[in-house]
């Protein structure tokens, strides 16, 4: 169950899947007055969608942006893999940072048939994530509807740039390079061609909502604790759902120290890449596929245990 190369993602097919995951990012834009550029950067949250695997942002018209843009198109945009609930305030107590990336490139404002065009998918990607989630089986929809439906949603984040009373100036984001940021912290420059040439994971679009279900519910983290113990041979105090992607999951774990003797001592938190028996081309065969690993878990145990 260890990870290599032919069982996770490339960075390139990370840095594709946080774009399609997200909705959100930071944009930076360099301040500018009457007289030309600064030095300064503004930045702010703006929201977005991925259109054929680039960014399309809408900025509120009272924005500096939209000022600083005329002046100078260069910016940056900085995307991190959405990671809400119970395990965003455990990152944040131990000071680990989800995975993120950032973006170098010129936002080029659309002409009026594009802004249509752009609007037109934005709408396209709200239904999608209604649709997806409607014609879920029992197990999944269970897993989605257990998530915190207003941090977690693509779709209800987004009804707010076309429902709400504020007024938008739409930008389509030139990428003219990417850095991947991992949750060490370690920066890993992509080459733009892989970029081009990767697609985001099929699992990107519902993640958010598959981690903080599975995160809410204190069966399934149990569950994580037993893959600690069948497939690492480690005792896990708490375990949380980290990633999930076609071709396995990482899990957050609070685990005995080095140090630790006797069960006294201090525990940390590692995190351990379980790979799936085969690829999974969707939310649902990723949850057919955990539940079967769950149940092989209980049994192992239960039969070490002389409960079976």
């Amino acid at each position: 169950m260890k990870a290599n190369k032919a069982t996770v993602l490339t960075f390139a097919e990370k840095c594709k899947s946080i774009l399609s995951s997200n909705w959100q990012g930071q944009l930076n834009t360099i301040k500018a007055d009457a007289k030309g550029s600064k030095e300064d950067i503004y930045r702010s949250k703006v929201k977005y969608i991925c259109k054929r695997g680039k960014p399309y942002i809408w900025v509120p018209e009272k924005e500096l942006h939209n000022v600083n843009v005329i002046v100078d198109e260069r910016s940056s945009f900085a995307v991190a893999n959405p990671i809400p609930g119970p395990l965003a305030s455990l990152l944040r107590s131990i000071k680990k940072s989800p995975a993120r990336i950032a973006l170098i490139g010129d936002v080029v404002p659309l002409t009026d048939a594009k802004v249509k065009s752009a609007t037109e998918v934005l709408k396209e990607v709200i239904l999608s994530e209604q649709k997806a989630i409607s014609e879920s089986s029992y197990t999944v929809s269970g897993v989605l509807s257990s998530s915190d439906h207003s941090c977690t949603s693509r779709s209800e984040n987004l009804k707010e740039v076309l429902e709400g009373d504020e007024k938008y100036i739409v930008y389509k984001f030139n990428q003219r390079s990417c850095i991947y940021v991992d949750g060490n912290g370690d920066t890993h420059e992509i080459d733009q061609e892989d970029m081009n040439a990767s697609k985001a994971d099929p699992l990107a679009l519902l993640s958010a909502k598959l981690i903080d279900g599975i995160n809410q519910s204190a069966a399934r983290r149990r569950a994580l604790m037993l893959f600690c113990l069948t497939y690492f041979n480690t005792n896990a105090k708490d375990a949380y759902m980290l990633s999930v992607d076609r071709k396995g999951f990482e899990v957050l774990s609070k685990v005995p120290s080095p140090a630790m003797k006797d069960g006294y001592g201090q525990f940390q938190w590692r995190q351990f890449r379980l790979s799936l028996k085969e690829e999974a081309r969707d939310v649902e065969a990723f949850c057919r596929q955990l539940v079967e690993m769950e149940e092989e878990a209980v049994k192992e145990v239960s039969g070490h245990s002389g409960l079976a």
